[in-house]
């Protein structure tokens, strides 16, 4: 079902004057068809427009809307859609028709629909849902914030990730009548696109893994990858509720960490790769610094060393440059040999 626009004027002021100056007419015909009526009945030709009107004539206030901007009003006549009001106005439809939204006493983990929230006027039932919300169905962009979950990643981790998805209703008509709730919709597809790309990459970058589907390694992780990562997440996502009418313009993520029960295991795995890598550099810095210093004891022919010696001098260089400590010296005040 593809929205229909309807392109109304904004008449609901003239209709609510000419309903209200009918009613005063009302009461002026009453009170005098009762003032010129004899005393066991009234002036009939008078007081009975006057009394039908006052029984019959707030009908037509039923079919006075207010539209505010960035809200739409789903209208259904006796169960047929028959338009949607998009522009802001005062408007006059057929007082018979009813506004449509299944969501509208939804509230999930986003930001708050067109007078949702639990503000004051609103009651919580047992279900968690709003009583007394609003119809109309808001077209501004909206955040949806899932509760984090725990996700396997491509080598078995447990990962916990949390994801804001930035939305809005294209079409209305798609989003009330396709689906039965699309808030409640777009959440279960929220977290169902999580887990399906979670599940593809390491949480760091771990060899011979493919996260692109080419068939070859490359270097994709979720804590290095983290916008491509969100980006793929907000494309499954839209594929998923196209039907729905909803437009997903972002993803992001917004918590990425290890679960707690391998959080402290990993954390001591990231320190040692750490330590490694640092001694790594401080023995290749060491290693250089001691080939320059017989370098230049070589060409200035200051002492002149044999296998032996340079062995000892180039252990006594690898433990003062690499250790973790400052060397104490050992003066030598006899021969050198």
């Amino acid at each position: 079902m593809k929205e229909v626009t309807l392109q109304k004027k904004a008449n609901g002021m003239p209709v609510l004057v000419l309903v209200l100056a009918a009613y005063a007419a009302a009461v002026v015909l009453m009170v005098y068809g009762g003032i010129l009526g004899t005393e066991e009945a009234p002036y009939m030709p008078l007081f009975l427009p006057g009394f039908l009107w006052a029984c019959i004539g707030w009908i037509f206030l039923l079919g006075l809307k207010v539209v505010k901007p960035q809200e739409a009003a789903v209208l259904t006549l006796f169960g047929r859609y028959i338009g949607t009001i998009r522009q802001e106005g005062f408007y006059f439809v057929n007082p018979f028709c009813s506004e449509t939204n299944p969501a509208a006493s939804t509230h999930l983990g986003q930001s708050s629909d067109v007078d949702g929230g639990n503000k004051k006027g609103f009651s919580m039932g047992k279900s968690g849902k709003e009583e007394g919300a609003s119809k109309r169905i808001s077209l501004k962009a909206m955040t949806l914030n899932n509760a984090r979950q725990k996700v396997n990643d491509v080598l078995g981790n447990p990962v916990e990730i949390g994801v804001a998805v930035i939305w809005k209703v294209d079409d209305t008509a798609k989003a009330v009548f396709n689906v039965d709730n699309y808030k409640e919709y777009l959440s279960l597809q929220a977290d169902t696109a999580v887990r399906d790309i979670v599940k593809i990459y390491p949480y760091d970058v771990a060899p011979n893994i493919d996260t692109t589907g080419d068939g070859k390694a490359d270097d994709g992780s979720l804590r290095g990858s983290s916008v491509i990562v969100a980006e793929r997440i907000r494309q499954m996502i839209q594929e998923k509720v196209e039907d729905a009418g909803l437009v997903i313009l972002e993803a992001r993520i917004t918590y990425l960490a290890y679960a707690p029960e391998i959080a402290a295991a990993m954390l001591q795995r990231q320190q040692a790769s750490a330590i490694i890598d640092a001694r790594k550099m401080i023995v290749d810095g060491a290693v250089g610094m001691v080939e320059m210093a017989l370098a230049r004891l070589q060409e200035s022919g200051a002492v002149d060393l044999d296998e032996e010696r340079k062995a000892a001098m180039v252990s006594n260089l690898m433990v003062v440059l690499c250790g973790n400590r400052d060397v104490q010296p050992v003066v030598n005040s006899g021969s050198l040999y």
